[in-house]
């Protein structure tokens, strides 16, 4: 529901949930409150997708699909809108730590010829996660799993070395 409408009220999202709004006001104190649990529910669900990934031991392609498909079902799940997770001084320096891991994935991905050398390692870093993002959003009806093999596809092959 924030998803689609940022500024939905505790009464809209209660009434959505089937619940009073005196329910989520006994759990969270404030909107505010509410929307920091969204975000750090997300947050951890990424680091997991990460850590779940095996960016730096797995196989490359085999790392990038996992770390996709997981990334792709987080978006799915915790499809907020993301400008206050940057705001954030805890989150973004959890998020600036992430970016670190990937990029530090991507950088193994062009030692090991899976990516173009002569295409900036900051160039797929910011690539990948909008590839992500309009798999997440623009093909629903494809699984998580379906997804990332579009994704990882299309990054291998327009980035890749082949």
């Amino acid at each position: 529901m924030l998803a689609a409408d940022p500024g939905a009220s505790i009464a809209a999202i209660a009434a959505e949930a089937g619940v009073d709004r005196r329910t989520v006001y006994r759990r969270f104190a404030s909107r505010e409150e509410l929307l920091a649990a969204i975000y750090e529910a997300r947050y951890e669900a990424v680091e997991r997708a990460v850590e779940g990934s095996r960016l730096r031991e797995a196989p490359v392609p085999v790392a990038l699909h996992r770390y996709v498909e997981e990334i792709i079902a987080v978006n799915r799940k915790w499809p907020v809108e993301l400008t206050r997770l940057r705001a954030d001084d805890d989150i973004r320096d959890r998020r600036d730590a992430l970016i670190g891991e990937v990029d530090t994935f991507l950088e193994r991905a062009v030692a090991e010829g899976f990516l173009r050398a002569d295409i900036p390692v900051a160039w797929a870093s910011s690539l990948l996660p909008q590839l992500m993002h309009l798999a997440s959003q623009q093909m629903p009806h494809l699984s998580p799993a379906q997804a990332a093999d579009m994704v990882v596809d299309t990054f291998l092959n327009g980035l890749g070395t082949q």
